[in-house]
């Protein structure tokens, strides 16, 4: 079994993410998406987060495929760091080739993470491009970081049977859909 995770906030889930996860499916030639919805990320404002059963219910709507499970497990097991998630469930899913799915815009960030290069140890991940970040996405901090890591596109198809670290970049049609600026846009018709 080939799984792509994809964590996040999903505050709120949009047809972007469904849009990362079919790009995913396809590309990286996976059975499955698991939508990691977290209690809260560590690098966010916790104050405009919804609750998560809010939460993972749109995102069940918006997901709305048959190889598209919405999970929000984070919870139940208290993580509050990505590697403490990925850990728990590769312990609990040895034979599983997990991929960590993750949007250009976060790779931007991924230095900031707790443990990246952790993450980056356990399991391979795949950077699905975004408006705004196709160049700088690759020459950020993380990127240069595991360079030498970096699996050409035109493998992706074969990334989850990598032994990481690896990771690739895919690049193709980009949806300009963002969680913020849905909250930005909710904010301004309630005003009216």
């Amino acid at each position: 079994m080939r799984i792509g995770l994809y964590g996040g906030s999903f505050n709120p889930a949009h047809p972007g993410h469904r849009h990362v996860s079919l790009t995913a499916l396809r590309r990286l030639r996976l059975d499955r998406i698991w939508w990691m919805v977290t209690p809260g990320n560590p690098l966010k404002d916790h104050g405009e987060l919804a609750p998560l059963e809010v939460r993972v219910e749109t995102a069940r709507r918006v997901a709305s495929h048959p190889r598209i499970l919405v999970t929000d497990f984070e919870s139940a097991i208290g993580a509050r760091y990505t590697r403490q998630s990925l850990r728990y469930l590769r312990l609990r899913h040895p034979a599983v080739h997990f991929v960590w799915i993750m949007g250009a815009d976060s790779l931007a960030s991924f230095h900031r993470w707790q443990g990246f290069r952790s993450i980056a140890a356990m399991m391979p991940i795949a950077v699905i491009d975004r408006p705004g970040f196709t160049l700088s996405a690759p020459g950020s901090r993380a990127a240069q970081a595991l360079a030498r890591f970096r699996v050409e596109e035109e493998a992706a198809g074969r990334l989850a049977d990598r032994r990481p670290p690896a990771w690739t970049f895919l690049h193709g049609p980009r949806s300009t859909l963002s969680s913020t600026a849905l909250r930005v846009r909710d904010r301004s018709s309630a005003n009216y």
